[in-house]
């Protein structure tokens, strides 16, 4: 089955204790499209400039991502500057320049408008709730989001959330919307506002899927010696979780507590070197064997 994933594409500059990098190719669409495509067909939706490097889009076309639904806007493409601390799990935004996804606007080809399965990457909720729309035969809708999300666009996150299946976010974030201290209270009120599902990613320490019914599942991240670059890492998690679900058309819990993992290790590929540049050169046995050592029991 094929994901239709619709959401930024940036050019970043980087910053980390070791290494500058600067025209990096990102943005939630990015990262979540070439994830999903270890799994299967992905169409993308998203827009750029006219400065957008010919090598970016020559990498969707290596994936065999269909670009039927990216716009080349007159001006430049969206960018974004950050830099990491020591750590590599606290960064900073150094600038924001959105420029064409200013007025992004997002339309499905009619191609794409009945693809069962949808991923809302992070983008305003009335632009997800937009796609959401135009989508028509919806199986399975995941949408992600952030804390500006939350903070200056709520009632439209809220009306968003009885629109879609899943909802991830991380877990400050869900603290942040349901003003609960504890993650495990703000998982279970998540999924009463609406979506079946929750999954709230904990960084380096994993993940948590929630379900409306009280279904529950935990996992640890995969542990990395060397952490290169996390931008993305999140995307890539909900791009690999998608994908999963697309290439076994299987909603059920018990798939969605493997679409968790197949997320998690994706996610752990991106984060061994700056932008896309390790899953460009990743490929699926490399995926069956970390997910061998991985070895996460499920019932």
């Amino acid at each position: 089955m094929p994901v239709l994933v619709v959401g930024s594409i940036a050019l970043d500059h980087i910053k980390t204790p070791t290494a500058e990098h600067r025209q990096l190719l990102g943005g939630s669409a990015s990262y979540a499209s070439v994830a999903a495509s270890f799994f299967g067909p992905v169409q993308l939706v998203g827009v750029v400039g006219e400065d957008f490097p010919p090598q970016h889009r020559q990498l969707y076309l290596d994936r065999k991502i269909d670009l039927a639904g990216l716009e080349v806007a007159p001006g430049k493409t969206f960018c974004w500057s950050g830099e990491y601390e020591l750590n590599m799990n606290n960064r900073r935004t150094l600038s924001v320049e959105l420029n064409v996804f200013e007025k992004f606007d997002p339309k499905l080809p009619e191609s794409y408008r009945e693809t069962p399965y949808v991923l809302l990457g992070n983008i305003a909720p009335s632009l997800q709730r937009s796609v959401r729309r135009q989508s028509l035969k919806p199986k399975f809708v995941v949408a992600d989001t952030m804390d500006l999300w939350i903070e200056i666009a709520r009632p439209d996150l809220l009306e968003l959330l009885k629109e879609v299946d899943m909802l991830i976010l991380n877990d400050s974030e869900a603290r942040m919307l349901t003003e609960e201290d504890n993650v495990i209270r703000a998982g279970k009120k998540i999924a009463a506002m609406g979506p079946r599902y929750v999954a709230v990613k904990k960084g380096e320490h994993g993940c948590l899927l929630f379900g409306r019914d009280g279904e529950f599942f935990s996992t640890g991240a995969f542990p990395l010696e060397k952490i290169h670059d996390p931008t993305g890492a999140g995307d890539c998690f909900a791009g690999g979780f998608i994908g999963h679900l697309a290439r076994t058309d299987d909603v059920s819990f018990p798939n969605l507590k493997e679409a968790v993992i197949q997320g998690t290790l994706v996610a752990s590929f991106c984060c061994e070197e700056f932008s896309l540049r390790r899953l460009e050169k990743l490929h699926a046995d490399e995926i069956l064997a970390r997910r061998k050592a991985f070895g996460t029991y499920i019932a």
